[in-house]
């Protein structure tokens, strides 16, 4: 019931009598300028306000609940609605103030593209319109930069910038779009490399997410990963590592033979035997590094014969370099199947007859005794059984 001071103000009419009534839109107040009064829509009812006050008519809404006519969406809501085309359904969708729509042969068609539409315009919203150029340019600077792998996530950032596309809203990268480039980076690369640009790239998308409150969505859920590659069992044998180290060669490639030398005796990782020169002190035996891959500050033993080795000018040659000269010079010795990383292996693999398991932790700097085992200690089946 209206309040009574206002009954008196009001007329009641049917919305079925009223012929002037296109000045009411969707349900909103309008003015009727030929009769100088108001109205509004309250349940199937035409309420004329001829002369309430404001704060009366505030009292007026507030007993009177609007009804929205159906189809109708109201102004500053994204609001899909279905209705009947001729013998197809016609879905429509308000947003940023412009209607779409598209016709479908059923009727579950159509709901389905509405609720995908408005589930978009709601993370396009979230998002603030910002692009995965803009948090990848943000993440590079914010998070890449105060990483030891600074250098090599630029990298990887870059080419999943080219890919994914920089101008690309950020809202829009959902399940298939990941899905999408798993398939393509798994024709091209091994799954193990897939998987670590899997890491960087969920990252990012967990603090823009989580941090940034940049967007609401998860691009990887539901998205299948690969499987990790299992863990390789290669390991030099003396016969190619006398035809590496015998190979007569000048220059960085000269300096990688011996760098190969020096990991097979300490299974140092190659960045680490190339800084180990100008870092052995001979009167402790150690190799003291600054800023290792897993150690702040690590401390590596050195036995006799690697002692000899390490003493000499530093290198000149960078990891990158030296990566790929020995490559070449594995090839030119018909060597196929085997990497510089191999010789850390290798290296450990030697190590574990002449000590014990948590001694040899310590060289290898393993946080992880399953990891040292099941990774970096490669004796055969065959050459165990040997031994007992």
């Amino acid at each position: 019931m209206l309040p009574f001071f206002i009954a008196p103000m009001v007329k009641l009419v049917d919305t079925a009598d009223l012929k002037s009534a296109a000045f009411v839109n969707n349900g909103r107040a309008g003015s009727n300028p030929a009769r100088g009064t108001s109205c509004e829509v309250f349940r199937g009812k035409q309420l004329h306000l001829q002369t309430v006050p404001p704060l009366w008519k505030k009292l007026l809404c507030a007993s009177f609940p609007p009804n929205i006519p159906h189809g109708s969406p109201p102004r500053g809501k994204r609001m899909a609605y279905i209705s009947k085309h001729n013998d197809k359904w016609r879905a429509a969708i308000q947003k940023n103030g412009q209607r779409s729509s598209k016709v479908f042969s059923t009727k579950r068609e159509a709901q389905a593209w509405a609720t995908a539409e408005e589930s978009k315009a709601k993370r396009l919203k979230s998002s603030y319109g910002l692009t995965f150029g803009d948090a990848v340019e943000r993440y590079a600077r914010d998070v890449s930069s105060k990483k030891k792998s600074q250098k090599s996530e630029t990298l990887r950032l870059a080419a999943l910038c080219k890919h994914f596309g920089a101008d690309t809203p950020l809202a829009e990268i959902d399940s298939p779009h990941i899905a999408a480039w798993r398939d393509a980076r798994l024709k091209i690369v091994k799954s193990s490399t897939v998987l670590r640009e899997v890491n960087l790239l969920r990252n990012l998308f967990n603090v823009a997410r989580l941090e940034w409150r940049w967007m609401d969505q998860v691009p990887f859920a539901g998205v299948k990963l690969p499987k990790d590659a299992p863990p390789r069992d290669q390991l030099w044998t003396w016969q190619l590592i006398k035809r590496v180290l015998r190979a007569p060669r000048i220059g960085k490639t000269k300096e990688m033979q011996d760098a190969f030398h020096i990991a097979l005796r300490t299974g140092m990782r190659l960045s680490e035997v190339l800084r180990a020169p100008e870092n052995f002190d001979k009167k402790r035996v150690i190799v003291e590094l600054e800023g290792s891959k897993t150690e702040a500050k690590a401390k590596i033993p050195i036995g006799r014969i690697a002692a000899k080795l390490l003493d000499r000018p530093p290198f000149i040659v960078n990891p990158n370099e030296g990566s790929v000269l020995f490559s070449k010079l594995c090839r030119e010795l018909l060597i196929t199947d085997l990497t510089f990383h191999d010789a850390r292996a290798t290296g450990l693999t030697s190590l574990a007859a002449k000590v014990d398991v948590l001694t040899l932790a310590k060289i290898s700097r393993h946080k992880n005794l399953s990891l040292l085992s099941n990774v970096y200690y490669r004796k055969t089946a065959e050459a165990i059984s040997a031994t007992i």
